[in-house]
């Protein structure tokens, strides 16, 4: 793996992690924090089944993982799509964040919909 491979592996390993620590993140992966902070350091590659787990937690297929690494252009996906992808993947307090945003989003417009209807 070159350089800017190596490189582009990292701040995808951290973007992936988020704001959890690297003892939390290896939890998850059911890794050590010291793998995950080798990854980190560039001093290892995750394997298969880990790069698998970070590629879906950054919001990747492996295939886009893979073309990232190799320096091919990895095709856009839409923001709704990647906004799902990392759903997927969110702990579940942080899905019910998102769902009660959605929820009172809903409310707001079905009220506005509401008032709109009374006044004509």
């Amino acid at each position: 793996m070159n350089v800017e491979s190596r490189q582009k592996l990292i701040e995808i390993i951290k973007s992936a992690r988020g704001s959890l620590s690297q003892r939390a993140f290896g939890k998850l992966l059911g890794v050590s924090a010291t793998a995950v902070q080798m990854w980190e350091k560039g001093v290892k590659v995750p394997d298969t089944e880990n790069l698998a787990q970070i590629a879906a937690k950054a919001g990747y297929t492996m295939e886009e993982l893979l073309c990232c690494l190799e320096g091919k252009p990895v095709q856009e996906i839409s923001d709704l799509n990647l906004i799902l992808r990392q759903i997927k993947h969110m702990p579940l307090s942080q899905v019910a964040l998102v769902v009660q945003a959605a929820a009172d989003r809903l409310a707001a417009v079905a009220q506005s919909s509401d008032e709109e209807a009374k006044a004509s």
